[in-house]
């Protein structure tokens, strides 16, 4: 009887164990996978705006390359407007040009922040506007850009109002087109699984976000600045800025 007794009390232990190491095992799963998938999305959505930042382009005659530091509370949400030959055209009358933005707008499917694009392969009056816009990247907590002329970064880039036209030299972040630029990408680390009501506030939580990196070198921008100068520049593609690695998104 003794025996009996405690076998089954070292059998229930080894149960317990057992049944305690599957619920952490499940746990943790619920945990990995959704990160897993903000990782991928991550890849992906720059993985998109280094293919297009890569192939940019003057946006209009008025506007080079516009950059725009903006933020929602203590959320940066940078926009960024360009032109770039990474477009296969797809209806009569267009071409490899395509109007571009970047941007943070509520989603409209759970009403989180998320990382959008806009494109317009038409030739438009107003180019910050008009075209077909997509959300690339849900539950965004943060989009920061910044931008390289060979010396020196800078927040923003170009200027709404357009061109200077006067005889004092404007700073160099105000004309032409960037050297190369740099994508902070932030996201929620746990990320909502299902709709917000529509009186929930759907601001960032406190949560520590996850941050993806990466900087993108404008390749024609560089050919530009190399066919306009026969001198090396400090503008051009060969001079890598300071703290900076590779076009590689990291975590």
């Amino acid at each position: 009887m003794l025996e009996l007794v405690v076998s089954a009390a070292v059998g229930a232990l080894i149960l317990t164990a057992a049944a305690l190491c599957l619920n952490a095992a499940v746990e943790s799963q619920k945990m990995i996978n959704p990160r897993v998938d903000t990782i991928q999305t991550a890849r992906v959505a720059l993985a998109m705006m280094s293919a297009d930042l890569r192939a940019a382009c003057p946006l209009d005659k008025n506007y080079d390359f516009l950059g725009t530091h903006r933020a929602l509370g203590d959320m940066d949400a940078d926009n960024i407007d360009f032109a770039t030959h990474n477009y296969s055209p797809r209806h009569p009358r267009e071409a490899d040009f395509c109007e571009m933005s970047y941007f943070i707008d509520k989603s409209e499917t759970n009403g989180q922040y998320g990382l959008w694009r806009r494109r317009n392969p038409t030739l438009a009056q107003d180019p910050l506007s008009g075209g077909s816009r997509e959300e690339i990247a849900p539950d965004v907590r943060g989009l920061r850009i910044e931008y390289y002329d060979g010396l020196d970064w800078y927040d923003t880039w170009g200027d709404l109002n357009g061109r200077k036209r006067n005889s004092t030299m404007p700073p160099p972040n105000l004309v032409g087109m960037p050297s190369a630029v740099r994508i902070t990408l932030s996201f929620d680390s746990s990320p909502a699984t299902k709709s917000a009501p529509d009186d929930q506030e759907t601001t960032p939580t406190n949560r520590t976000p996850m941050v993806f990196q990466t900087v993108v070198y404008l390749e024609l921008a560089a050919k530009a600045a190399a066919s306009d100068s026969t001198t090396p520049t400090p503008a051009t593609l060969s001079n890598t800025p300071p703290g900076t690695a590779d076009s590689g998104p990291s975590l």
